[in-house]
């Protein structure tokens, strides 16, 4: 039985925000909407989960980390899900908040895979970078403020456009010092993202009805090719060893649904690849991809109602 105040799975709502690129305004008028859209008493009790890439192209990358920091205290009826992007699992790497990697390898074995794109990509090669994931350097380095096709601008300082988030903590791009920039707290909540997260009793309304679902969300996808119980425990195991993760940075094999999950009632809900896409029980929910002129996304369970930070909603009185 349910305690007091806790919502059951016939009442709660389940929230899946989509990539924040450090755009605090945008986050906190999305905010608003979702609690005006869902209803105070709903909302308080949410499942809120985040998709990941708090961090890089906007500008504020340490305001936006303070307010998720600050949720649980504020909203302490809620249960909240941060998990890791690509961009949040590179800064990481940079400032030392990884986990490290559990056969004690060093980080400097995750190089050889990406070292034909070392030179191009201008990789960081400052103080402590002989101890830094392939992903750290490739975030702190230098492309030279050239322009990236994908996204129809110039980098900003590094392949992962990282430059935003130095300077919110009031560092230039590229500094080592933005280890010590970094406060503590900070780097707990980078070092405690998770790689996915699994939730049962997830209800959605179709047009049979209401159904339960399992949702499984993971930053970019679970690849279609590969074996689910076998990712999930690679995901859960958070090995930093490995110099890509698939499911947090792929684009075409994570894409669509696994084909063992195609006939069971399992939603699998992604950001990260720049779109609204929804098929089936197939959920992308990233409409901005980091620019500045898009709005981030939410998708509400049980209606998948698709809230914007730009949408006008009164709240009800």
């Amino acid at each position: 039985m349910a305690e007091m105040g806790e919502a059951t799975a016939a009442d709660r709502a389940v929230l899946c925000i989509g990539d924040i690129h450090g755009y605090i305004s945008k986050l906190r008028s999305l905010w608003s909407n979702l609690e005006a859209v869902v209803g105070f008493d709903s909302f308080a009790t949410a499942l809120v989960i985040f998709l990941g890439d708090y961090c890089d192209r906007g500008p504020h990358t340490r305001e936006v980390i303070d307010f998720l920091i600050a949720l649980p205290s504020q909203y302490p009826r809620q249960r909240h899900v941060f998990l890791c992007g690509n961009h949040d699992l590179a800064f990481a790497a940079f400032v030392g908040a990884l986990p490290p990697p559990p056969d004690g390898l060093p980080f400097s074995a995750t190089w050889a895979e990406y070292a034909l794109n070392e030179e191009r990509e201008g990789w960081f090669k400052g103080e402590g970078y002989e101890a830094m994931h392939v992903q750290g350097r490739r975030w702190g380095g230098d492309i030279g403020g050239r322009f990236n096709p994908k996204k129809g601008m110039a980098y900003k300082g590094s392949i992962y456009d990282a430059g935003p988030t130095f300077e919110s903590y009031g560092v230039p791009h590229g500094s080592a010092d933005l280890a010590k920039a970094v406060p503590d707290t900070h780097k707990k909540f980078l070092c405690d993202l998770v790689w996915v997260h699994e939730e049962d009793n997830v209800l959605i309304d179709s047009p049979k009805g209401r159904t339960s679902c399992k949702l499984i969300a993971v930053h970019a996808g679970l690849e279609k090719s590969k074996g689910v119980e076998e990712q999930l425990k690679l995901l859960k195991a958070r090995n930093t060893i490995l110099p890509k993760v698939e499911q947090l940075s792929g684009r075409h094999d994570v894409w669509e649904m696994p084909k063992e999950l195609s006939d069971k009632s399992t939603l699998v809900v992604s950001g990260h690849h720049g779109k609204i896409h929804i098929e089936g029980l197939r959920y992308i929910i990233d409409e901005c991809g980091g620019l500045e002129q898009l709005p981030i996304a939410a998708v509400v369970f049980p209606s998948e109602m698709i809230v914007r930070d730009i949408d006008q909603i009164v709240a009800e009185c």
